[in-house]
């Protein structure tokens, strides 16, 4: 067993560092004190891993709220929380004017993401050009041997009007340009990634942070999809994360968004693979 021992001169330096992280650590939670009720959130689905885990954090120190997650999409988002279904609707592009005139919404952006292309490990193409993406998703490569693959079809893989990263990988990765019909479509950036694992042929997209070692996601145009080179501009699909409320935020929603927005919520925006805005 490993013993620590301390200087008598270094203990006055270690409690008041204990002291002021013990604050730190009351301030966070001082955002809740007194709060109860039920808080419910929809949309993005880019958004789960860091709702789930706030939500997780806050009702494990505070038992009298109860905070609901659910996915649906960005338009879902918009929708729920502008007819007064949900209090916060998640969306993983920015409002359209029309959408905050009608429903009244403000938006909270709190992360950077990028958007990446998804392949199986097991394929052997190992980059692509974004005018190679666009050609396979408009259906005009549909052999991964025009790419220096094995020669086998493509599987196309999207996802459903609603989604945010669909809207931001049509406009920025395609150019708003054609996505063949026979793509099949998914419902969520994690049912995207478990889609691409599973079939050695497929391509699709998911946000940055779905990347890890069940998919491969290889460079665009030389610029490896990372959350740096998203942080630093050098790879250029990339969106924010919103939150979305009707009216400005009051009581355990105001809350919450300040918790997100706050030093914990950075912390898990970056275990989920994004980049906190600060």
């Amino acid at each position: 067993m490993r013993i620590l021992i301390v200087s008598r001169a270094f203990l006055p330096s270690l409690v008041c560092l204990l002291l002021a992280a013990s604050v730190a650590m009351a301030g966070e939670r001082d955002r809740f004190a007194g709060l109860s009720g039920n808080l419910d959130i929809a949309g993005g689905t880019a958004h789960i891993p860091v709702m789930k885990e706030a939500a997780k954090r806050i009702m494990t120190a505070n038992p009298n709220i109860r905070i609901t997650v659910a996915g649906g999409g960005s338009g879902v988002g918009v929708q729920q929380v502008g007819e007064g279904l949900v209090a916060i609707g998640n969306t993983g592009r920015a409002l359209t004017p029309g959408e905050t005139e009608k429903y009244g919404l403000v938006s909270f952006p709190f992360a950077i993401d990028g958007v990446a292309v998804a392949v199986s490990p097991d394929n052997p193409v190992a980059a692509l050009t974004r005018a190679q993406v666009r050609d396979i998703f408009a259906g005009k490569v549909r052999n991964w041997k025009e790419l220096g693959g094995a020669d086998a079809p493509i599987h196309l893989y999207t996802r459903d009007e609603a989604s945010g990263t669909r809207e931001v990988f049509w406009e920025k990765m395609l150019g708003k340009g054609e996505v063949a019909t026979a793509a099949n479509v998914v419902a969520s950036n994690g049912a995207m990634k478990t889609a691409v694992a599973k079939d050695k042929d497929a391509i699709g997209y998911v946000g940055i942070g779905f990347i890890d070692k069940t998919i491969k996601a290889p460079p665009l145009d030389g610029v490896a999809p990372t959350q740096e080179n998203a942080a630093s501009g050098q790879y250029p699909i990339t969106r924010k994360l919103y939150m979305n409320t009707k009216g400005k935020p009051q009581g355990l929603t105001e809350a919450f968004i300040a918790y997100i927005l706050g030093p914990d919520g950075a912390v898990m925006s970056e275990a989920a693979g994004y980049i906190p805005i600060k």
